[in-house]
């Protein structure tokens, strides 16, 4: 960090760094669902005034950014835009992120998530404990 950039200067690179390390995160994940994911992401967990920071950098070049970025940011809800425009708000929201691992809203675990010893893990024919 350079103690000659402005105040500004700072939380923009700050916001440039949280967008690619969302977007390094979901290159993870399935090409068709990485964009998505990306916008979802920050449509949920950034509040209006970052998204305004964020457009008004993609707007001038969005220099720093991401490919993946740049190409989720066609997604992301820009914060005078209308409630419930975007990915990752109301019903999209209800429902998690794009391939989440969680269940949906009202469903439940079964109540066993997972085994309780390590002999009761299902192994394909030949591996495992028995099959050595």
């Amino acid at each position: 960090m350079s103690h000659d950039q402005s105040p500004e200067q700072l939380v923009l690179d700050k916001l440039v760094r949280m967008a690619n390390q969302i977007a390094t995160f979901f290159l993870s994940q399935p090409e068709k669902v990485r964009a998505e994911g990306v916008a979802t992401h920050i449509n949920k967990f950034w509040e209006p005034r970052m998204r305004r920071q964020f457009f008004e950098h993609l707007d001038k070049g969005g220099e720093g950014l991401l490919p993946l970025v740049i190409e989720a940011s066609a997604l992301i809800r820009r914060p005078e835009a209308k409630v419930g425009s975007g990915v990752g708000v109301g019903q999209d929201a209800a429902e998690g992120a794009p391939a989440a691992r969680v269940p949906p809203k009202g469903s439940r675990f079964p109540n066993r998530a997972f085994p309780k010893a390590p002999h009761e893990f299902i192994h394909p024919a030949g591996e495992g404990p028995e099959g050595g």
